[in-house]
């Protein structure tokens, strides 16, 4: 029974839309600081405020250099690289957002699900008996696969980009795994008065009504892939076939008000529990039952009672695949995740589980988004230590977002210049408290370090930051440019995914956040321009155009680099990448609107997000940072070149499409 119902719920991931030395290494340990977000400048300068002793002493004792990043330098696509030592063109992540060219619809960046095998029809359920594997869209070997390979003892927790983990060692997924809806982070919002942009929105909005002090209401899971249900009423579709849909799964929850009392209780099937108003619960587990008495999906959130009266506001956060009882695999080998439940108990899942969005669409304030991101990163100390303490041989990675994090949301605290500037006596230290947590962080891992003088330590991360003061958008330069026509040119703002888009006349558009894309003959679905002269014609004028644009407000060049990728890139992996990559100058950044096809009325924007900090630059503005407590050997290190160097301090020889070479030298 267990196995049918693992089988069963590994399927249920349909509908969640979404070589070696040969010997080991003799008792040699590494460990990987991987810090998202650190910025070089800033950790230089906190250092040389004397707010960072445990980094300025990593950095007198061995080696600190800037860490070149990627183009472009995102997230995805740096750790990507540094996974698996190869460029873009190698692994094939280029952005957060991936279209697919036959349809230009937004499909899922980081994995795939499997097609539907053999299943078993008992009236409106299906027991599904075969497919639905999820798997990892990055190409390429991770190093810690070849170092496995080697006999090396291999422990990596929340690597980016490692959604589902590969096999070999102990790894558990990171950037890229979704939530239990199989979306990247979806909170839900409960409340008798809806904010001013419900639209805004990217969570679930329920509103709801207090009767007698009672609310009722429903959390929300994945549609459940063992159920089917008549669709539309039962209506037949194109083909002749009546159409069916699968119904979300549901848990009904309450809510008890006291009536003088800020305080409320909330029932949750066999949980109760009260908060005050301004207060987080702990971890509430959730199940969901997807086959009556055989299959519950389950899952974990966290509810925060924002205000009692005189509206009603909670809080629910993106529930999280459970680590104990994962739907989707979370780690490798699968049973790993439950041994690390028992240890440490409950902890956030989700890829980058700070909500930033929360923040952005005015359900959070400034202040409530810092309380959350230290919980965050208080789970992710306290399993620091765990690691530190059980950490014996080979390698240990281990991954902190909260830099990363806090450093696109709180920079307009810091920063008088920015259009968004909010003096807040808490906040406008936030990113600098961030770096000293991390010094701290750093000082737990020196003291680990200092009981072996044999083990090499590397603090590294993927890239820098800069301002985020203005937004371009690319597609509104193009169609002012004439390289795209609009089917209604009447009709210029608010219609996403190039709605109005004539493809006949358009020869180029924006899509994503880093690039620009060739309407080309036999890749796009319409595409005009042909391959050979008239592209490379085309690319031409498109990057002396766009270099010379120019910010008229100020006399700001936005762009700073604009780069052909067959140029740049030296990998197989092309067929979905952009034609050019763009680079903006500090400061400036993509505008909300042009990475999913949308046209603003003015090319330049000032930001007006509490997303203030970026890094979507030109790479060499916003390079990461490298320690380490031996010497680098290179002038300028890559992110490459570190994944070459984490292997040779194994002596386990890299893969020949690696594109790195060694940078750390032993003393």
């Amino acid at each position: 029974m267990k196995a049918v119902a693992r089988l069963v719920v590994a399927l249920l991931a349909l509908t969640l839309v979404a070589v070696g030395c040969g010997e080991g290494a003799g008792g040699k340990k590494v460990i990987v600081l991987g810090i998202d977000g650190m910025d070089h400048g800033m950790l230089e300068a906190f250092i040389a405020d004397g707010r960072l002793p445990n980094f300025a002493r990593l950095a007198d004792q061995g080696s600190f250099s800037p860490l070149e990043t990627t183009m472009p330098p995102l997230s995805p696509v740096a750790w990507s690289t540094f996974i698996t030592g190869m460029d873009p063109g190698g692994h094939g992540v280029f952005d957060f957002l991936l279209r697919d060219p036959a349809t230009m619809d937004v499909v899922e960046p980081f994995y795939a699900i499997g097609p539907e095998g053999r299943s078993l029809e008992l009236g409106s359920w299906v027991v599904p008996l075969s497919g639905g594997d999820v798997e990892l869209f990055r190409r390429g070997q991770a190093f810690w696969e070849l170092l496995d390979d080697a006999g090396i003892d291999t422990t990596i927790f929340r690597m980016p980009v490692n959604f589902p983990p590969v096999d070999g060692g102990r790894s558990f997924a990171g950037m890229g795994t979704p939530d239990i809806l199989g979306l990247h982070g979806i909170y839900s919002f409960y409340t008798d008065f809806p904010p001013d942009d419900p639209d805004a929105m990217t969570g679930r909005l329920e509103l709801v009504e207090v009767i007698n002090g009672r609310v009722e209401a429903q959390l929300f899971g994945p549609p459940n892939a063992l159920r089917r249900l008549p669709a539309n009423g039962g209506a037949v579709g194109a083909s002749g076939e009546p159409e069916y849909e699968n119904p979300d799964l549901e848990v009904d929850f309450e809510v008890l008000v006291d009536p003088d009392a800020p305080v409320a209780k909330i029932v949750v099937q066999d949980t109760e529990l009260v908060l005050n108003e301004g207060e987080w619960s702990d971890w509430v587990r959730v199940d969901f039952e997807a086959l009556p008495y055989l299959v519950n999906v389950s899952a974990m959130g966290r509810f925060y009672l924002q205000e009692v009266r005189p509206d009603f506001k909670l809080y629910v956060s993106p529930l999280q695949i459970h680590p104990d009882d994962p739907a989707m695999p979370l780690s490798s080998p699968e049973d790993w995740s439950a041994d690390l439940h028992d240890v440490l108990g409950p902890f956030y899942t989700q890829e980058l589980p700070e909500e930033t969005k929360a923040f952005s669409e005015g359900i959070f304030s400034g202040r409530e988004f810092w309380e959350q991101s230290q919980f965050v990163y208080g789970e992710r100390r306290r399993a620091l230590d765990h690691f530190l303490d059980t950490f014996e041989e080979g390698l240990l990675f281990f991954y902190f977002s909260s830099v990363d994090q806090g450093s696109h949301m709180l920079y307009h605290y810091a920063d008088p210049e920015h259009p968004l500037y909010e003096p807040d006596d808490l906040l406008q230290n936030g990113i600098a408290t961030l770096y000293e947590e991390m010094d701290e962080a750093l000082g737990r891992v020196l003291e680990a370090v200092d009981e072996d003088d044999d083990t090499t330590l590397i603090v590294m991360s993927d890239h820098g930051f800069s301002p985020f003061y203005w937004g371009v958008n690319l597609n509104t330069w193009l169609l002012e440019q004439g390289y795209v026509t609009l089917t209604n040119p009447s009709r210029r703002t608010g219609l996403p995914m190039f709605t109005n888009v004539d493809w006949s006349r358009t020869r180029a558009y924006a899509f994503g956040m880093g690039g620009v894309f060739v309407n080309l003959q036999g890749r796009e679905p319409n595409g005009i321009v042909t391959p050979g002269a008239e592209y490379d014609q085309l690319l031409e004028e498109l990057q002396q155009g766009l270099l010379a644009m120019v910010d008229e407000r100020n006399g700001n060049s936005p762009i700073a680099s604009v780069l052909e990728t067959r140029d740049e890139f030296v990998g197989t992996h092309l067929e979905l990448a952009p034609d050019l990559l763009i680079g903006y100058d500090r400061g400036y950044r993509y505008s909300w609107e042009s990475p999913l096809g949308e046209f603003s009325d003015a090319v330049i924007v000032d930001n007006d997000d509490p997303w203030s900090g970026d890094h979507t630059n030109d790479h060499r503005l916003v390079p990461g940072v490298l320690l380490t407590n031996q010497r680098i050997s290179l002038e300028t290190p890559a992110l490459q070149d570190l994944t070459v160097a984490v292997l040779d301090e194994f002596g386990v020889a890299p893969l020949p499409e690696m594109i790195g070479e060694d940078t750390i030298e032993a003393r």
